[in-house]
């Protein structure tokens, strides 16, 4: 089969290369996938958790195949595999460490799948499953967001921020506050943002306050002056985003617990986990008009590499790469 691997440990683009690669065998309690259609994560070249799992640290053999959700259909189940059949279009996220899906051949596993929505083809089903249940986990698994309460969420125009504004509308927020460029306004309305801050002339803490949710997604000096505008004692920060650090600590998660507790709030950080009830979810509201993807670029599977050296050319939405 065609894929895009990389054979060096390396966040430099130039080393993905568009070749031939050995098909992938099911084992027990796996599927084989037809990949149609692959999203991808211009910075996921920089996630440590490419690399090497996280919980034990040890580094992943190479080659490596990138990209962790698709849509495709399957195509092989495996012993022990009984609620899916050959020739059902699915789509979903591979666990990150496992080869991914820039591949004609994808091994998925049946919590990392669900049925794809049947109103999207496939470039567009592509660009859901990491997006989407980083933002549901987000909003609902970490933040508890309940209809009535005030969220403000952090680069709302990207993948994982047009997700959670759709979200957060859906699930009855008071408000939905969004930061962005000032291009993105008309479309973050239009997907139902209450109200959009530019950030690249207006400082969001002299605007909000008392805000029950923040969603970080760009981390930073972003995520140093959303304290200051959260509940005291009820406000919750949750974020996905780049944290430094200093060198005493040792866990991310437990860091920013810590951050949030000397400023009176709940804090959390968090990496997205394959669900497939949620996915599910997320399919049905869908299909039923409430949620759709943002799909800003779609570019063959041998172009991936140029996926990754360009992405300041992605303005909003996802990068999809289509397979077949």
């Amino acid at each position: 089969m065609k894929a895009v691997r990389i054979h060096t440990y390396s966040s430099d683009p130039k080393q993905l290369l568009y070749e031939d690669a050995p098909m992938p065998h099911t084992s027990d309690e796996e599927v084989l996938v037809q990949v149609h259609a692959a999203g991808i994560t211009p910075t996921e070249l920089s996630w440590a958790g490419i690399w090497k799992n996280i919980e034990t640290g040890v580094a992943r053999p190479l080659p490596l195949i990138l990209g962790h959700e698709f849509s495709g259909v399957i195509k092989e189940v495996g012993n022990g595999v009984t609620e899916v059949n050959s020739g059902e279009e699915v789509y979903g996220l591979i666990d990150f460490i496992r080869d991914g899906a820039e591949a004609e051949y994808a091994i998925a596993r049946l919590p990392e799948i669900a049925p794809k929505p049947k109103s999207l083809d496939h470039n567009h089903s592509a660009a859901v499953p990491l997006s989407a249940l980083t933002a549901w986990q987000a909003l609902f698994d970490h933040g508890n967001l309940v209809s009535g309460e005030k969220i403000l969420i952090h680069g709302a125009a990207g993948g994982v921020g047009s997700f959670a504004v759709q979200f957060a509308k859906w699930a009855g927020a008071d408000e939905v506050i969004g930061t962005a460029s000032s291009d993105d306004t008309e479309f973050l309305f239009d997907i139902g943002t209450d109200n959009v801050i530019d950030y690249t002339t207006r400082r969001f803490e002299g605007i909000v306050q008392n805000i029950d949710i923040v969603f970080d997604t760009v981390g930073g000096d972003t995520l140093d002056r959303s304290w200051k505008v959260l509940k005291k004692g009820k406000g919750k920060l949750v974020s996905i985003s780049v944290v430094e650090m200093p060198s005493s600590e040792h866990s991310l998660p437990l860091y920013i617990q810590k951050k949030g507790a000397s400023h009176g709030v709940h804090a959390t950080w968090f990496i997205v986990k394959p669900n497939r009830s949620q996915l599910t979810r997320i399919r049905d509201l869908i299909d039923a008009g409430d949620v759709r993807p943002i799909v800003d670029t779609v570019l063959p599977l041998s172009q991936a590499q140029n996926a990754y050296e360009h992405p300041r050319s992605h303005r909003r939405g996802k990068i999809v790469l289509s397979v077949s």
